[in-house]
């Protein structure tokens, strides 16, 4: 198996203020300093710590890390001999993308945390490529992209804590898929074929299935009363109490089944 050695360090992009850091950091260190001097008079130093948490929670939501220097890293692995794969992504607080790579010759390429690599093996003509938050830096919370190969089946095993996953698998083969959210969003676009069932999980968040066109469809949701399925009337019709199957799907379609489970949050189907 081949594997392409062009990681390479990228800089985020969408990082606001790279300075704002160590500039607030010195001002309230000076201050603190002067405080302790009695150099302030009454004026107490210490009220401004909060604005550390201020800043951070800003930091993160406009750039996704809490530091400046957590840039992320773009990698790509080549195919070589691989027919099938399976990607498991651990991601902690981390946002993930999935999406069907536009070139060939790649087996997974995209964007992860920077000096990781995700973890490759490879037996026979089958590969196991695994990402794990546990081996990235803890400051480091770019969102993780990652683009496959759409001429081979892939089975799937997605978890965040503390993230959002956006699947986009309308282009992929699938064999099977489990993606698992605790706190976040999950988007999932179907594929138009998957060997077996795509179990999606979420304990409090949305959950969105978008049906291509000609996709068949059939979504069951189970979970808690606060737990409620929404459906596009146009798209989908009710069979069943919490059981749904699209409207609209080509004659030779195969049926995609999806079971959806959740705590608190609704399901939309569109």
């Amino acid at each position: 198996m081949a594997r392409s050695a062009d990681a390479k360090k990228t800089r985020n992009k969408n990082a606001p203020f790279p300075w704002l850091w160590p500039v607030l950091i010195i001002t309230v260190g000076v201050l603190l300093l002067l405080d302790n001097f009695l150099l302030l008079g009454d004026f107490n130093a210490v009220v401004l710590l909060p604005l550390l948490l201020v800043v951070a929670g800003t930091q993160i939501l406009l750039r996704g890390d809490l530091l400046p220097s957590g840039d992320s890293s773009a990698f790509g692995i080549t195919r070589g001999s691989v027919e099938s794969g399976t990607l498991e992504i651990s991601a902690g607080g981390v946002d993930v993308a999935l999406y069907p790579l536009r070139a060939e010759g790649r087996l997974i390429a995209g964007q992860y945390a920077a000096g990781s690599r995700p973890h490759l093996d490879v037996h026979d003509t089958y590969s196991h490529i695994q990402m794990n938050r546990a081996d990235t830096a803890w400051y480091a919370m770019s969102d993780w992209s990652v683009g496959l190969a759409k001429d081979l089946p892939w089975q799937f095993l997605v978890s965040t804590h503390l993230g959002q996953i956006d699947a986009d698998l309308s282009e992929l083969v699938v064999h099977e898929a489990i993606l698992s959210s605790g706190i976040g969003d999950i988007r999932l676009v179907l594929p138009r074929e998957s060997f077996k069932t795509l179990f999606i999980r979420s304990a409090f968040g949305n959950v969105h299935i978008v049906t291509p066109p000609g996709c068949r469809a059939r979504v069951r949701v189970e979970g808690s009363r606060v737990f409620r399925a929404r459906h596009d009337e146009y798209r989908y019709t009710p069979v069943e109490p919490n059981l749904f199957e699209s409207t609209e799907y080509e004659a030779d379609a195969p049926t995609v089944n999806v079971v959806i489970r959740g705590t608190f949050g609704d399901a939309y189907l569109v």
